[in-house]
């Protein structure tokens, strides 16, 4: 029996890809952060404008097209019609930056990168569907790399067994997996470049 035709199987794929979507892997490494570099008003500061601007919204904005039809699913796995979701998360993530640097004066670090990836998957959707899930997950990997070695070596377990649960569940084949890996690995090592060179 296939991966793909196991009931067990298939139902652990569909837990792991809709646990740790897009939105869910970023949380968690924001909630992480906090715990360890914020105090709790830091963290509520900080959680508050990406709640308001950035998470209900780009949620509503996916549940109210499956429900007009617009998109098949909530994966959004349709390459054409994720070009709308592609432009409204980068513009919810300039709304963020702007108010950001309006508010604090600051800009930040992790959300100018997530918006240099969403570009680059933009672009690489014109040639291949590639997978979100995987890059963002390998994304948030390298953002765990830079605070505990540890939790970067877990996360990136997961985003492997993200980008295994695509392709089980069909949602993308091996290719857009890996098309996915490679940005995100791309936009990472520069991050965590960038990263280093403006904590010395």
């Amino acid at each position: 029996m296939r991966l793909d035709e196991n009931p067990q199987i298939i139902a652990l794929s569909i837990f792991i890809s809709n646990f740790f979507n897009p939105l869910t892997s970023l949380v968690l490494y924001l909630v992480y952060y906090s715990s360890q570099k914020l105090s709790y008003s830091e963290a509520m500061q900080k959680f508050l404008p990406i709640t308001l601007i950035l998470i209900i919204p780009i949620s509503f904005w996916i549940i109210w097209n499956v429900k007009r039809g617009r998109y098949s699913n909530l994966d959004v796995s349709n390459r054409n019609q994720r070009k709308s979701l592609y432009f409204f998360i980068a513009a919810a993530v300039v709304c963020y930056l702007v108010f950001e640097y309006v508010k604090y004066g600051t800009v930040d670090l992790v959300m100018v990168f997530l918006m240099v990836l969403l570009l680059m998957m933009q672009i690489s959707n014109y040639f291949i569907k590639s997978s979100m899930h995987t890059a963002f997950n390998v994304f948030v990997a390298a953002l765990f790399f830079s605070q505990n070695v540890t939790m970067g070596i877990i996360w990136s377990i997961i985003a492997v067994l993200v980008g295994v649960t695509r392709v089980i569940l069909k949602r993308h084949t091996v290719k857009e997996v890996i098309s996915g890996t490679v940005i995100a690995l791309f936009v990472s090592f520069i991050y965590l470049y960038a990263n280093i060179q403006f904590q010395r």
